[in-house]
């Protein structure tokens, strides 16, 4: 079962399987498809091996062990660092806290135009468009991807860490020392 399990977990791709869909297909437990996938994962957990299996997005994927990121990197010539801006990062963070969102809404938290950079992480599939608000104009609303959840390893938005708001009304003195 094991073998019929990785087979299909390869021709998945990137989509991955949900639990559920593993159990429909193999006609097993849930309790019997869990067992099988922490066996796969032992095996793939060898330093011989270069895969291993993660929960990612609610699915269960192939993918590659980051200790050999640099070999992937040099096989695709890859140019761009994939690192992210702090001003995209902030992007990316309010979407994931708050989707769906408007890029107005974005706007409206940063206090600065968020359109180059929601269209940024457009393009490297990290948001996505989730449908129309019911706002004059129609915006669009966004949401985070499963490429996201993948690269931060999440399993769900919900996984994210809470943000504890502190909420301080006293006005402060800029001038003046605070000794």
């Amino acid at each position: 079962m094991e073998a019929v399990i990785e087979g299909l977990l390869f021709i998945a791709g990137d989509d991955g399987l949900t639990l559920k869909k593993l159990e429909d297909t193999l006609e097993v437990s849930e309790e019997k498809v869990i067992s099988l996938l922490e066996s796969l994962k032992r095996e793939y957990g060898k330093e011989n091996r270069g895969i291993t299996l993660e929960v990612l997005g609610g699915k269960v994927k192939l993918v590659t062990k980051k200790e050999h990121q640099a070999y992937y990197e040099k096989y695709f010539c890859v140019e761009d660092d994939g690192t992210l801006s702090t001003s995209a990062l902030e992007v990316l963070a309010i979407v994931a806290y708050n989707a769906p969102v408007t890029r107005s809404m974005v706007d409206e938290i940063r206090g600065v135009s968020s359109s180059h950079l929601i269209r940024k992480l457009l393009s490297k599939n990290l948001i996505e468009i989730i449908g129309k608000a019911e706002l004059p104009g129609r915006p669009n609303l966004y949401k985070v991807t499963s490429l996201f959840l993948d690269y931060f390893g999440l399993s769900d938005v919900k996984d994210l860490p809470s943000i504890e708001v502190e909420e301080n009304n006293e006005e402060r003195e800029l001038y003046t020392s605070s000794k």
